[in-house]
């Protein structure tokens, strides 16, 4: 009976390691995660700068989130955008039109 609590240890230092497995291979996917997001808000701050402002305030406000603009074009009302954040990119379109 002395080797009662050996079994319940094991149990506990088996399931910290799965989930240290766990925790270390979700971190590169949060971490692209957050890219595709931070991708796609300055794509939308891109385009509704690039309404009223036109290419130079989309690129300005691309910038100022971090990435760069690399596709704008203006179709009627609307203004339509592509920004890459890193490795990342996204589009967006914006309009004024009701």
């Amino acid at each position: 009976m002395r080797d009662r609590g050996s079994m319940g240890l094991f149990t506990m230092l088996v399931g910290i390691a799965v989930t240290s497995a766990v925790l270390a291979a979700a971190i590169p996917w949060l971490d692209a995660l957050g890219d595709v997001q931070r991708a796609q808000s300055a794509a939308d701050a891109a385009a509704l700068a690039g309404v009223e402002g036109g290419r130079a305030a989309s690129a300005r406000f691309a910038g100022a989130n971090g990435a760069t603009l690399v596709a704008w074009r203006r179709d009627g009302a609307d203004v339509v955008v592509t920004v890459r954040y890193d490795e990342r990119e996204a589009s967006a379109r914006a309009t004024n039109a009701p």
